[in-house]
């Protein structure tokens, strides 16, 4: 571990005029598991369009897989988040194509061209997730948790060097939120590196992982005891 993912020295984020977090110094490293939390409406959200571009980075130094969110040109944006996997809480599947076809989507629109290394990369993405059976399923004929397994899977389809979860787990139940996070573990035990917001502290307790807070306008590293 040393090979540095994300790193934000004096960042303050806006939403519009807005002042939202401020005076952020951070960093991730590759491979780790990292947790960000804080109450609704605390700056996660934020925090995380940020990292992905959503929202520009106008004060500190920010830099994510190598890219510099503060001079990032807009044309520049699909090549950060080609190396970004995102994950969002309410799924964001197509509803009017199958599983595959909702990956093949994805793999089309960053610049794949040949169909049979496209077929193999949905399967392969789709085995690591436990779905490689329900390719020929539309979302709406699968349950909450498959479908965020499926999310998880189109985050991993270019190869990302870290994901970005927010709130994955966010609408489902406990028991499906375990199962998510099983996910989540595996595929970060196989190397890749995870930030994950969350107000689900039921998980942390379980899965306990370096952990960051969004509280009065900060985010700062907290030790799990004091959670």
């Amino acid at each position: 571990m040393g090979e540095q993912i994300l790193h934000l020295k004096d960042v303050t984020i806006f939403q519009k005029e807005n002042m939202v977090l401020q005076n952020i110094s951070l960093e991730v490293k590759k491979g780790e598991f990292v947790y960000l939390i804080g109450k609704t409406g605390s700056g996660k959200s934020s925090f995380m369009k940020t990292l992905y571009a959503d929202l520009p980075l106008t004060k500190g130094i920010g830099e994510i897989v190598g890219f510099n969110l503060k001079t990032l040109k807009e044309k520049d944006i699909p090549f950060l988040r080609r190396k970004l996997g995102i994950v969002f809480q309410d799924f964001k599947l197509l509803p009017d194509r199958n599983i595959n076809k909702n990956l093949e989507f994805i793999l089309k629109a960053t610049g794949w061209k040949d169909p049979e290394k496209m077929k193999i990369q949905i399967e392969k993405v789709l085995h690591k997730v436990g779905m490689k059976t329900k390719g020929f399923k539309f979302p709406h004929e699968l349950s909450g948790g498959e479908q965020q397994r499926v999310a998880i899977a189109r985050a991993l389809l270019n190869d990302p060097e870290i994901i970005l979860a927010d709130e994955p787990t966010g609408n489902l139940d406990p028991q499906t939120s375990v199962e998510i996070m099983k996910v989540l573990q595996e595929i970060n035990k196989a190397g890749r590196t995870i930030l994950m917001a969350t107000h689900d502290y039921a998980l942390l307790l379980k899965y306990p992982s370096k952990t960051l807070k969004c509280d009065d306008a900060k985010v700062f590293e907290v030790i799990q005891k004091a959670i």
